[in-house]
């Protein structure tokens, strides 16, 4: 018969080992978000009401595209990390590899679209 100690079977599974790294990537990104987000809302505030073809003239200038992109991508591997934590805490199992692989592929799937029509726009402006 073997005995493990409750101290040797809990070694390396602690909150200081499992979570520390999300913690601060969530912490930074958070920060970066608390920068991009009013310049975001400064960046849609200033489009709204555009006809199509001064939008697609705008989204091409670097400023209102680059923060664009920056906050699509921050803000979706912001959620993807969060998602993932919140999803460990609540499912079980299958449920669990279920839920994080559905959650991956709709957030790098949004960064796509995203970055896409931005590229879309900024190339349809420098043809112009």
């Amino acid at each position: 018969m073997r005995y493990i100690t409750p101290r040797k079977a809990a070694m390396g599974l602690g909150s200081a080992h499992s979570g520390t790294a999300d913690h601060w990537f969530l912490t930074v990104s958070s920060c970066a978000l608390v920068l991009l987000v009013p310049a975001f809302m400064l960046v849609i505030g200033n489009a709204i009401g555009l006809p199509h073809p001064e939008l697609v003239a705008y989204f091409g200038r670097p400023y209102p595209a680059l923060i664009t992109a920056l906050f699509i991508v921050v803000g979706m591997v912001h959620f993807i990390k969060g998602t993932r934590i919140m999803i460990d805490d609540y499912f079980q199992h299958t449920a669990r590899k279920v839920a994080i692989i559905v959650s991956v592929v709709f957030s790098w799937a949004v960064i796509a679209a995203a970055v896409f029509a931005l590229a879309k726009m900024t190339l349809v402006t420098v043809a112009i």
